[in-house]
């Protein structure tokens, strides 16, 4: 696996957490708790990609030795 793998699941998950939690606040800001929902979804996604991303890392890491 190419190493950029990992490192392209971890930006897409820090882009992911950083629009949910803009969402997070507009909705709060905005009294829109579909908007808030829709932010921590896509907080959770990010979490995901980035522990996708971490897996990836590893593994390229692993191989190497």
């Amino acid at each position: 696996m190419s190493k950029n793998n990992g490192m392209s699941d971890k930006v897409k998950g820090a882009v992911s957490k950083a629009k949910g939690e803009a969402k997070d606040q507009i909705g709060n800001a905005t009294d829109d708790p579909k908007m808030q929902a829709e932010g921590k979804l896509d907080k959770k996604k990010g979490k995901v990609q980035d522990n996708i991303g971490e897996s990836k890392n590893k593994e390229d890491e692993q191989n190497r030795h």
